[in-house]
């Protein structure tokens, strides 16, 4: 199917201290972020931008992103190869770097995949399904910078007679 998807997301600023921003410190970076028909989403600036951790920031939401498409795009692939995914958990991380004027950039993304196959048989194409995965990943065909895969394949133990 090709053509054209629309998203859209409601991002409402709720902290407010009373006073607005009538000074960098004077106001919280908490946020509300709301896709209908979904639970909203409460967010924040990132600990050291003077955010509250315990919320969902802009860092974490587009690392949370290329993962989670990566996984998507992988499961496709590897279903058009014949390969059986049993279980798929991805430890990413994400470096940012400050550029010192008040702004920065993500340099780099590594995404690394544990995936379990169901049969030894399928790892050549089970590996091969990554690069595929990232070929079709809107992400990270979106960004401007590196994402990198480091990914382990582990077979099913087979089930005890």
């Amino acid at each position: 199917m090709l053509g054209e998807h629309r998203y859209s997301v409601r991002t409402t600023w709720t902290g407010d201290r009373g006073s607005g921003t009538s000074g960098y410190r004077d106001y919280d970076r908490s946020v509300t972020l709301t896709v209908p028909g979904k639970p909203e989403l409460l967010a924040s600036a990132d600990k050291p931008f003077r955010g509250d951790a315990t919320r969902w920031n802009p860092e974490d939401l587009l690392l949370s992103a290329l993962s989670e498409c990566h996984l998507l795009s992988y499961l496709h692939a590897c279903v058009k190869s014949g390969v059986v995914v049993v279980a798929y958990e991805d430890t990413a991380l994400g470096i940012l770097e400050e550029d010192g004027r008040g702004g920065g950039a993500f340099r780099e993304v590594v995404l690394r995949p544990h995936v379990t196959i169901e049969a030894e048989s399928m790892r050549d194409a089970a590996t091969a399904a990554h690069a595929q995965a990232n070929e079709w990943c809107f992400i990270a065909n979106s960004v401007n910078f590196t994402v990198r895969h480091e990914a382990t394949i582990s077979v099913r133990a087979e089930k005890p007679a």
